[in-house]
């Protein structure tokens, strides 16, 4: 057992030196020089099949597609598309004149399309049906109540309503909304769209925003209520593209028009419905579409249980292990530094503390526009989590070792360097080891976060399961992460008792 743990650093290195992430699902790498796509997609279903329509048209275009699906909402997606990290996904008109334009900004079609071309962002004509904003509750409920308009959700001021994240934010969303009906409800409560429905159903929610395309509108039995005060703009599925891919793909751009006008508000409730109802896969649905309506056949690719879990897993470690990695080189340093010099060593404790309060989502959504999507976003902000229990041990280690054995060491004649590297570091190792294995730890169940920005590992299959109400999706991944971080527990106890000397094992 004793090469156990050097065989671990040995995975850890072979992965930090070997990209993880070959392909997305639903997409495949073609030969030579195709020109590679990148297609986005939000945290919601008929998003994701969007995002899977495009990806397969601009496949059929001899391009290599790759879709980041799930990437979360509005603002991730618009801020990627300005920045290169994709080059195409699907948005709502409603949503590109309220959200992304501001809230003062035309809503007709042409002076949207002018003024998106002013940041070289083209917008295509209309796919076909208008995805708008609704507030929906129990048909049941509604009815006992006399609810038919939202208007009429101000003679009941104690519902209680359940709206999702982003909407509680949108300029076009709960804010503006409560204003423009005088809503009186102080009883609202952010939550993710999905499970906004479920806690419709379980009675734990009244009233809940919806998307009128959404597949549970029927599955639940819904009244959506009038929005007899026109608050809510037309919210016409479109695509937008960056300038420069008529340039890079004109074939592609080409592909992708031929959704214009084809897909019907029937037809998308039907794909949403055999998502999330009927449990088929997103590309399934989307190349069926495609080859019923449109006359493109493009083979849909998806991946067995095994493949997917081997993939994952890929991910997954190469992102605790480049990250524990870099956090190692730089925390010991740091935690030397702080254990030599006491003034500055305060300052290194307070500010890894701090860094350790933040909010995972937070610090990773505020690394995007540093380190764009993906990967390397995630990475850092794994980095910055695991400097905290490094640092603090390593000073703690070095901090603690009894006066007289310095006090030895120097009696020897052994330079402050040597002195560090051959007696003091010795000594702090079992405390450094500590430290490095706590961060491990906590590396492999926050790395599951990174799926949020598209760098996949465990956390994707736990987000799709969450997306579609699948028990056995998040099983998938948060199964393999608890078995992951048990089996680094381990590799870290081993390496304890067989590198460590005798005398400092625990």
């Amino acid at each position: 057992m004793r090469w156990l743990p050097w065989l671990a650093l040995a995975l850890c290195l072979l992965l930090t030196a070997t990209p993880a992430r070959a392909g997305e699902e639903g997409t495949s790498a073609t030969a030579g020089s195709a020109v590679e796509i990148k297609v986005g997609s939000k945290s919601f279903t008929e998003s994701v099949i969007l995002g899977e329509l495009v990806s397969l048209l601009a496949r059929s275009a001899g391009a290599n597609a790759v879709h980041r699906r799930e990437l979360g909402g509005t603002q991730v997606l618009w801020s990627a598309l300005l920045a290169g990290e994709i080059d195409v996904y699907v948005e709502y008109t409603g949503t590109i004149s309220e959200e992304i334009l501001g809230g003062g900004a035309p809503r007709d079609e042409g002076s949207m399309r002018a003024t998106l071309a002013g940041r070289s962002v083209k917008m295509s004509r209309p796919l076909g049906f208008n995805n708008t904003y609704a507030i929906g509750m129990k048909e049941a409920a509604a009815e006992r109540l006399g609810l038919r308009t939202i208007s009429d959700l101000r003679s009941h001021p104690d519902l209680r309503l359940g709206f999702g994240n982003e909407f509680m934010d949108r300029k076009d969303g709960w804010p503006s909304l409560s204003r423009r009906y005088a809503l009186p409800q102080r009883h609202v409560r952010g939550l993710d769209h999905d499970l906004a429905y479920r806690g419709l159903a379980s009675g734990d929610i009244d009233v809940v925003d919806l998307y009128v395309t959404d597949a549970e509108v029927v599955y639940y039995n819904l009244r959506t209520l009038e929005d007899d005060l026109h608050h809510f703009p037309a919210y016409d599925a479109v695509v937008l593209i960056r300038a420069d891919l008529e340039e890079r793909a004109p074939a592609v751009v080409a592909a992708v028009s031929r959704l214009e006008g084809r897909i019907s508000s029937a037809e998308m409730v039907a794909m949403n419905a055999r998502v999330k109802l009927d449990a088929t896969a997103d590309v399934v649905v989307a190349s069926d579409f495609l080859a019923r309506s449109i006359g493109v056949r493009v083979d849909a690719e998806v991946e067995g249980r095994a493949q997917e879990l081997l993939r994952t897993t890929a991910e997954h470690l190469y992102l605790v292990c480049v990250s524990l990695l870099a956090a190692i080189l730089l925390a010991i340093p740091l935690g030397i530094a702080a254990a030599k010099r006491p003034a500055v060593g305060q300052v290194i404790l307070g500010v890894v503390g701090v860094l350790q309060t933040i909010p995972s989502l937070a610090l990773l959504v505020a690394l995007i526009p540093i380190f764009g999507l993906g990967e390397a976003p995630a990475m850092a902000a794994l980095l910055l989590y695991s400097l905290l229990p490094i640092v603090r041990n390593t000073y703690t280690g070095l901090h603690d070792i009894p006066a007289s054995l310095r006090e030895s060491a120097a009696a020897l004649g052994l330079p402050p360097g040597a002195r560090l590297l051959l007696v003091e570091l010795p000594l702090a190792s079992r405390s450094i080891l500590a430290g490095i294995k706590t961060s491990a730890v906590i590396n492999v169940g926050t790395a599951t976060l990174g799926a949020l920005i598209g760098a996949g590992g465990y956390g994707q299959p736990i987000l799709t399961g969450i997306r579609l109400n699948r028990v056995d999706l998040i099983l998938q991944g948060a199964i393999p992460a608890a078995v992951l971080a048990l089996a680094v527990q381990g590799i870290f106890e081993i390496a304890e008792r067989r590198l460590l000397p005798r005398g400092l094992r625990g």
